[in-house]
């Protein structure tokens, strides 16, 4: 071994990064965006873990995600912070005044309805109410969506109180079972607030 190269490298005072190196790179602190294809394994894991400990089961399978995510990248909103996904909504179109089990796998392209298959949050960021605000977002949304009349989903019966501060009434029991699971059908007049707000002379 050579004297040079035993010697530690250390770079001479002169010589300066270069000012792309020396810039630190800083990524919005919150962004909102629908997701894409490329996002399905984050919001997997994400899924994965807020479900399988609470009920054993997920809503959307990873292939589930990515087929919807391809399908439909509009009716989904993720929140991140600094570049991470820390929460997010899915929906399809539906074209039935009730969910089927169809509705679980299926997006209706002509429908006028939002199904929403899954709303979840990074367990590290839960209890912030960041599913209250990403929900209000995605309603909000959902709005400037001319083709979208309502809303509608299916939640076990402990998180009905959630979605009614949110603005969704019970339709009822869901004819939707998954296993032993039972859920209440739930929606959301998106087209009719659109039209009183534009109506309300504000």
């Amino acid at each position: 071994m050579s004297v040079m190269s035993a010697v530690p490298f250390v770079r001479p005072p002169h010589v300066r990064l270069p000012v792309a190196q020396a810039r630190r790179h800083t990524l919005p602190a919150s962004e909102f965006r629908s997701l894409s294809p490329e996002d399905a394994v984050s919001v997997f894991e994400i899924e994965r873990e807020a479900f399988i400990s609470v009920s054993g089961e997920c809503p959307l399978h990873l292939d589930e995600v990515r087929h919807f995510l391809t399908l439909c990248p509009e009716l989904s909103l993720g929140w991140f912070e600094e570049g991470r996904l820390v929460a997010f909504v899915i929906g399809s179109l539906w074209d039935q005044e009730r969910l089927t089990l169809d509705a679980l796998s299926l997006h209706k392209p002509h429908g006028t309805m939002v199904h929403i298959h899954v709303l979840a949050v990074h367990r590290t960021f839960r209890q912030q109410g960041k599913g209250s605000i990403l929900m209000w977002r995605y309603l909000q949304h959902l709005h400037y969506l001319p083709y979208v009349r309502r809303a509608v989903l299916m939640c076990e019966d402990f998180l009905v109180p959630f979605y009614q501060k949110s603005g969704f009434k019970v339709l009822g029991p869901s004819e939707v079972t998954v296993g032993p699971l039972q859920f209440t059908e739930m929606f959301y007049p998106v087209r009719g607030r659109a039209f009183l707000r534009r109506n309300s002379g504000c």
